[in-house]
């Protein structure tokens, strides 16, 4: 079932990248040789028009082939004789609909279990969050200078920026923006150093609340990726710290399995989460230093 889904899962991707390509280039009147899913013998394909539809062999990669690479080529219809302008579109519609396709998924997600808000949900005794003043109720807007829109940045924020002594957080309460400075602090028995609030409920928006927090979970998405880029050249992690095909696979079993548990909703590096005991300490995102329960 594993292969299955991965199969599933990389085609849907490649096919909408490629799909982006395709319609543009139609859109600039340039010819379409054909249009490929995965790579290899053909096992299958059929000609519509000026394009031949194939099925590869190996399930793995496409291709929207519009002879770009023969650059003498600038007849009726060839890539090359098409504008600067034309050509860029083009080649920048792959990656945009992909961004759109994350998009429609992650609007899905928050359609199906809501988001959890930036919204404090109880402070921890003893910590830094409890001795500035914050407490159940407050919105937290910013963390260290990023607007916060969903917990998630909040947790991805302490994730990538461990190493931080001090946090400057903006926080909404009553109407009235405050902010506060909150230390991290390690507890005998912690995991790992803790500012001490838990996080807000979830939340199911209605339909245009739906479009815009599935903008802002794309963008949690963008901000994961480039701060997991620079503590890799940082060297902060290592590539045995990188998942492939086969463990984007087995946590997206993982989370279809369990939709709505709390349990799965965040990981330390990828990993589910299975610690019954942070709820009561407040290690839910163990080395964040803050709990989403």
């Amino acid at each position: 079932m594993g292969i299955i889904l991965a199969i599933l899962l990389f085609s849907a991707i490649i096919i909408i990248h490629e799909l982006g390509h395709f319609l543009l280039a139609k859109a600039n009147g340039i010819r379409v040789d054909e249009f490929s899913l995965g790579l290899g013998p053909t096992l299958f394909g059929k000609q519509f028009g000026e394009t031949k539809f194939s099925v590869k062999l190996l399930p793995f990669g496409g291709a929207c082939m519009m002879g770009e690479d023969d650059v003498e080529d600038i007849s009726e219809g060839s890539f090359n004789s098409k504008s600067v302008w034309a050509r860029m579109s083009v080649i920048v519609a792959g990656p945009l609909f992909n961004l759109i396709l994350a998009w429609i998924l992650c609007m899905i997600m928050i359609a199906w279990v809501g988001y959890r808000t930036p919204v404090v949900g109880g402070v921890i005794d003893g910590y830094s969050a409890q001795e500035q003043g914050l407490s159940e109720g407050d919105v937290i807007t910013k963390i260290g200078g990023r607007s916060v829109h969903i917990w998630n940045d909040i947790s991805l924020y302490n994730l990538t920026h461990s190493e931080e002594k001090e946090v400057e957080i903006t926080y909404k309460r009553d109407g009235k923006t405050h902010t506060a400075v909150l230390e991290p602090r390690q507890k005998e028995g912690d995991t790992a150093p803790l500012l001490g609030v838990t996080g807000g409920k979830m939340e199911r928006p209605g339909f245009f609340g739906t479009l815009k927090y599935g903008a802002y979970t794309v963008k949690y998405w963008i901000d994961y990726t480039v701060d997991s880029l620079r503590m890799l050249v940082t060297g902060r992690v290592g590539m045995k710290d990188l998942s492939g095909p086969v463990g984007i696979v087995s946590a997206g079993r993982v989370i279809s399995d369990h939709p709505e548990s709390d349990e799965y909703r965040d990981s330390d590096h990828g990993k589910p989460r299975c610690d019954e005991s942070s709820a009561a300490t407040g290690t839910g995102w163990r080395k964040t230093g803050i709990s989403d329960h």
